[in-house]
């Protein structure tokens, strides 16, 4: 089954790289555009990190996929620490004492928490059923890098366009 054979998956981690490479060359050109609003707005610094780490996931995620030879459990092992760091990390950032200005609850839920958690949450998933060798596999790592690129693009916008009005 090619939930359980990485080099299957090596076509989808070249297409995950490249555009996790090329989305996060746009939020860094989002950041050099309005870096002096970004900055002078307290927590958004740290919100957008949160959208770089939604952007380097999957970059991380589709760097593992690529790797030749490396045994199954190994990669799994990978996506497992990726998917909790990752999570981690952007549950951090998007904490609730870091909810910019009059964000609404909703929106910061939503927008930011929600979807950290459950890219984590996926990534984590592919790893263990990796290893466990049932259960899904590689194929939970797909919605978890499209709502990574969903959710940071939205971020994205917001850094460029929603900042300024």
């Amino acid at each position: 089954m090619a939930g359980y054979e990485p080099h299957a998956w090596s076509e989808f981690g070249v297409a995950t790289v490249g555009a996790a490479a090329a989305l996060s060359g746009l939020l860094f050109v989002a950041l050099s555009i309005n870096i002096q609003r970004i900055l002078a707005i307290p927590k958004l610094p740290d919100r957008a990190a949160g959208n770089l780490v939604m952007f380097v996931v999957p970059l991380v995620l589709g760097t593992w996929v690529l790797i030749p030879g490396q045994p199954r459990s190994l990669l799994g092992l990978e996506l497992l620490a990726t998917g909790l760091l990752g999570c981690g990390l952007m549950l951090w950032l998007h904490r609730p004492s870091n909810r910019v200005g009059q964000e609404a609850r909703v929106y910061w839920l939503v927008g930011s928490t929600i979807p950290s958690a459950v890219v984590g949450g996926l990534a984590t998933a592919a790893g263990a059923t990796l290893i466990a060798g049932h259960g899904g596999g590689l194929y939970w790592i797909a919605p978890a890098i499209v709502i990574a690129f969903a959710t940071g693009l939205v971020g994205a916008w917001v850094l460029l366009v929603e900042i300024l009005r």
